[in-house]
């Protein structure tokens, strides 16, 4: 096994989003409380709760919170859920046990690191990029032309990040055929799923669509419950899930109890929490696009399909990178810079940067970044 490189992105993020006043690019949902949590699962939650022993859990995850996962599929039984501690766990394990230095992968860029770093620490992989001059899209002839005789997954993000794109569904439906004549694993990363800016454009969860599609979902995006830890994936091979959580056994072992009753009760109470999450981003959304209208020689925008994070690129002269890093070192507002979402595979934009939209009290940091701006860039 190669040595994994440097997670850019984890490592800027601990650089400066603890310890700045205003974080501008997460990629997850206003969180709530625990007690905001448990006020779902009706009168004793409480007590119930605190009643809980802190013992070892099942390596699966608990039986009625692989059923309440089950429930968000079409055709999903708990049977064909894993559970993870977290998303990221959940991604090295289905990489680990999947591929090997025989193999070949296909990813898209620009992508969330691991997506490309793990695979690529395994086997050849050959990146297709999303095509800003056509809204972020997906060439699906460029993924056929991609294609060896050993490729064995193909691995998508829609709702996209960092772009929020959703790919059209005929160019979804033509992705899967791809795959299914070729026999080849679908892995597609759904965390952002449910937050699209119209649900007209929802895309059908991988699972639900191909035999060999893999979902990879967590409670940490749509959800806003990072904190629980709590990430699955769905897959209809039952001997692929077997092996995944034999090399669990290795790393987490099993979830966090308190964590999986937390999770089993939010996902029970999911309509309230995901309308709220769904009423800021759409609120954050039109702030974030009217303070980037504001600075027409700085930034070009768009509309992303969905998520809550939005890429625009950065027009000034002194480039995004230094922009980013003036932005938080006098201002104190955490952006994410292209660097992060630099590729090994593809070219990627260099003039582009990351913001969040999908928390409260985004007020505050448009109104710091905008002062910075008035003060240093008019």
């Amino acid at each position: 096994m190669n040595t994994l490189p440097e997670f850019r992105l984890e490592t800027y993020l601990g650089k400066w989003e603890f310890g700045s006043r205003y974080h501008m690019t997460a990629s997850d949902a206003q969180s709530i409380t625990i007690r905001d949590v448990l006020a779902l699962a009706g009168p004793g939650a409480v007590d119930r709760f605190l009643d809980e022993p802190l013992s070892y859990t099942q390596p699966y995850g608990a039986q009625d919170l692989r059923e309440a996962i089950a429930a968000t599929y079409d055709t999903a039984a708990p049977e064909d859920v894993l559970c993870f501690a977290g998303a990221e766990e959940g991604l090295y394990a289905f990489y680990r046990v999947l591929l090997d230095a025989s193999a070949h992968a296909i990813v898209v860029t620009p992508n969330y690191q691991s997506a490309e770093s793990l695979p690529l620490s395994i086997c050849d992989v050959t990146g297709v990029p999303l095509e800003a001059e056509h809204n972020w899209t997906l060439d699906i002839d460029r993924v056929a032309a991609a294609i060896r005789p050993n490729t064995r997954v193909i691995s998508v993000n829609f709702p996209h990040n960092p772009t929020g794109k959703i790919l059209e569904r005929d160019r979804f439906d033509a992705l899967v055929d791809l795959c299914r004549r070729h026999g080849i694993w679908l892995f597609s990363d759904e965390v952002y799923r449910l937050i699209e800016r119209d649900p007209a454009i929802r895309l059908p969860q991988a699972f639900d669509a191909y035999e060999r599609g893999v979902s990879l979902n967590v409670m940490s995006k749509a959800y806003g419950l990072p904190g629980l830890r709590i990430g699955w994936i769905a897959s209809h091979d039952r001997d692929l899930l077997e092996r995944m959580v034999r090399y669990k056994h290795y790393l987490s072992i099993c979830n966090s109890g308190a964590s999986e009753r937390l999770a089993v009760a939010a996902l029970r109470g999911a309509d309230v929490i995901l309308d709220r999450t769904r009423a800021i981003a759409r609120a954050g959304l039109a702030k974030t696009q009217a303070f980037l209208s504001e600075f027409p020689h700085l930034f070009e925008s768009y509309v992303p399909d969905g998520g809550i994070v939005i890429y625009p690129r950065y027009k000034g002269a002194d480039g995004v990178e230094a922009f980013a890093r003036r932005l938080v070192e006098e201002a104190g507002v955490v952006v994410l810079p292209p660097s992060v979402y630099a590729s090994a595979l593809t070219a990627t934009p260099t003039d582009r940067f990351r913001m969040g939209y999908g928390r409260n009290h985004i007020d505050e940091g448009l109104a710091a970044m905008r002062a910075h701006l008035l003060q240093n860039y008019a």
